[in-house]
């Protein structure tokens, strides 16, 4: 069985110690994308950080929008990964979060070249501290206009080409139902290659509630059908007067009954 979590910035609005505390009276065992340092606070609410947020550093690159499928990049992304894969390991986060970047090189076959071309040169560094790089699939249609890892079938691709354990997809159900569809046969083709689920309502990103288009009972069956036991984190944007009782809702629905 699968453990769930909850996305750091979608509760920007409390305080991460706000966020811990609320979060471990409803049955969720993890904070997401959380920095290195941050994952010490989690702790001490008895919850981890089952993937660290997203590089910070001073040229922007790292980010979603600037990152491995730029061969420009590859010098610098080796640089803050050996920075961030030990110090995750060290506050005892699993999995670093990594992107493709927006398409800058030319065709699919281009862009994962370039992408795997540069994941390989620090995935020993991962396999060394037991850390899986994961790369989060988004969508380009309306959230992230030129993303390059846009279909699940392009993350495979990398996946196949590094042929590593220590490298993996976050699987993002809002970002590949707005992108593909067809988001339970995927799950069940594509599972080896995920180590990571996020959430959302579609459309609008908002509560996984009966006013969207998806059938979150279903996928977690789907889900858990493969053997996955790692994290399914919700990521959505609240909207109710009480986040929170939105966040309850969601682990509700996301917990087979």
């Amino acid at each position: 069985m699968f453990r769930h979590s909850v996305c750091r910035w979608c509760f920007d609005d409390f305080s991460l110690e706000t966020l811990c505390e609320k979060a471990a009276t409803i049955g969720i065992h993890g904070i997401d994308l959380l920095h290195p340092h941050e994952a010490v606070v989690a702790k001490t609410f008895g919850l981890e950080c089952p993937i660290t947020s997203a590089p910070e550093h001073e040229s922007g690159i790292g980010c979603i929008e600037n990152a491995f499928n730029d061969p420009d990049n590859h010098n610098t992304l080796e640089e803050i990964y050996k920075a961030l894969i030990p110090a995750a390991a060290e506050a005892g986060v699993p999995q670093v979060i990594c992107f493709s970047g927006n398409r800058c090189v030319g065709s699919d076959e281009e862009e994962i070249h370039q992408c795997t071309e540069g994941l390989a040169r620090i995935i020993p560094l991962a396999e060394e501290h037991d850390i899986t790089l994961v790369m989060e699939l988004l969508n380009s249609k309306v959230d992230h206009p030129a993303y390059a890892n846009d279909h699940t079938a392009f993350g495979r691709a990398i996946c196949e080409k590094l042929d590593s354990p220590r490298f993996k997809l976050l699987y993002d159900i809002y970002h590949m139902q707005v992108m593909e569809g067809d988001v339970i046969a995927t799950i069940r083709d594509n599972h080896q290659f995920i180590s990571h689920y996020h959430t959302a309502g579609v459309p609008g990103r908002h509560e996984i509630d009966d006013t969207q288009e998806l059938n979150y009972p279903a996928i977690v069956q789907a889900i858990i059908d493969t053997g996955f036991t790692g994290f399914v984190a919700q990521e959505f944007i609240p909207t109710a007067n009480d986040p929170f009782a939105s966040l309850a809702d969601a682990i509700k629905r996301c917990t087979p009954q």
